[in-house]
């Protein structure tokens, strides 16, 4: 496999930044420690430029390829951590309680480290690599506030490329698809108001408990009976909570809480209509009164065509094609770096993190051994997208 050699020279030294990061969790706009390590280690590398409080925390480096004018590359790795208490028994787990990186975050950033090394060093390209570590990954919209602080205009980016880790993919794999790769978020509240009283005297109470189960039981209509089935998309209320702490008490509101995942716009203004629907139908035979409504989370993730199948080519390179999955099935999990891809043409890849825990999992434990494979496709990009000529 292909790997570019020096990353297997570098590797412990890639693994014990990653360490270091995973010990020292921090969460979405809290990545002080991590951000000014990245910024230690990038100027250390001579990049000609480093910035930080890009985007709150965001950290943003620029290295000049050796080969003249060319292309504006931008790479992005997220560093934030979950709220999640670990469990992996590691013994560099986090030292701060209830904060994990359970999504490999340490790993993505890590692996742009390294690739920013090599880069430094080589510079086999034309233009300008953009490094982005990205804060707030985890539902805290960090891409849109890179973007909101001028992140695109300010490095005059021209393309943009990213990577996750995929648990249960064998390390040295790729996958991805062209067009929607992962899904748009949307987030429903739906407070029911009623008329509280004793549980012994139902009759002279408008009990919201009933409308709130048959609310959770109609929406799971709307994926089975109402969307079309070779569309994508789920619906998952999770959380139910009252103002009654009794269990004699009949509650006077009940809220339910959930999210909504769709790989189309359509899709997901369908859902938000007929939740609402639902709702408004089952107020006024209940007697209740129903508020609802609907955040927007993040875009449906899509993938640019022509930058893909860029993106394949050079993992293919890497791992051969037999390691080189360009027909993945869409994940309904979200990603906020579709926000960059909104704005500017890129992918978003998969990068096989062996037979570990899931995602967002206390046992995960980002894998070491993918490092020299991830570096290799970034600095990749970089090399592939604007050449030396």
């Amino acid at each position: 496999m292909a790997i570019k050699n020096r990353f297997a020279d570098l590797l412990s030294e890639i693994s014990a930044w990653r360490r270091d990061i995973h010990a020292n969790p921090e969460l979405g706009f809290t990545e002080t420690r991590t951000a000014g390590k990245v910024a230690e280690l990038l100027r250390s590398f001579g990049c000609e430029e480093v910035v930080e409080n890009v985007g709150k925390t965001g950290v943003v480096a620029v290295i000049k390829g050796r080969g003249g004018e060319g292309k504006s590359i931008a790479l992005r790795a997220d560093m934030d951590a979950l709220p999640i208490t670990e469990l992996t028994g590691v013994e560099y787990a986090s030292v701060n309680q209830g904060k994990m990186h359970a999504c490999g975050h340490d790993g993505h950033t890590a692996m742009l480290l390294g690739a920013a090394k090599y880069l430094s060093e080589t510079r086999n390209f034309a233009g300008q690599a953009v490094l982005i570590f990205q804060p707030g990954e985890e539902g805290c919209f960090g891409a849109r506030c890179m973007l909101e602080d001028g992140l695109l205009e300010r490095w005059n980016i021209d393309e943009v490329y990213g990577m996750h880790n995929w648990p249960g993919m064998p390390v040295g794999s790729f996958a991805g698809r062209a067009g929607p790769n992962m899904a748009a978020v949307g987030n429903p509240t739906i407070k029911i108001t009623g008329k509280g009283g004793h549980a012994a005297e139902p009759h002279d109470c408008i009990d919201p408990m009933p409308v709130a189960a048959q609310i959770i039981m109609a929406c799971q209509t709307i994926v089975s009976r109402n969307a079309d089935p070779l569309e994508s998309l789920v619906i998952s209320l999770t959380n139910l909570t009252s103002d009654s702490t009794a269990r004699n008490v009949i509650p006077e509101t009940v809220e339910i809480t959930g999210t909504v995942r769709a790989l189309s716009d359509d899709m997901m203004k369908f859902a938000e209509k007929r939740i609402g629907e639902i709702c408004a139908g089952l107020a006024l035979s209940a007697n209740v009164k129903i508020e609802f409504s609907f955040a927007a989370g993040y875009p449906v993730t899509v993938n640019d065509p022509a930058s893909m199948e860029a993106a394949v080519a050079v993992a293919r390179e890497i791992a051969g094609a037999e390691n080189v999955d360009d027909d993945m099935a869409p994940s309904m999990g979200a990603e906020d770096f579709a926000y960059f891809l909104q704005k500017r043409p890129g992918a978003f890849i998969n990068l096989g993190n062996g037979d570990s825990a899931g995602l967002h999992s206390p046992y995960y434990n980002f894998n070491d051994e993918a490092i020299p494979f991830g570096s290799s496709w970034l600095v990749g990009m970089v090399e592939a997208r604007s050449p030396l000529s």
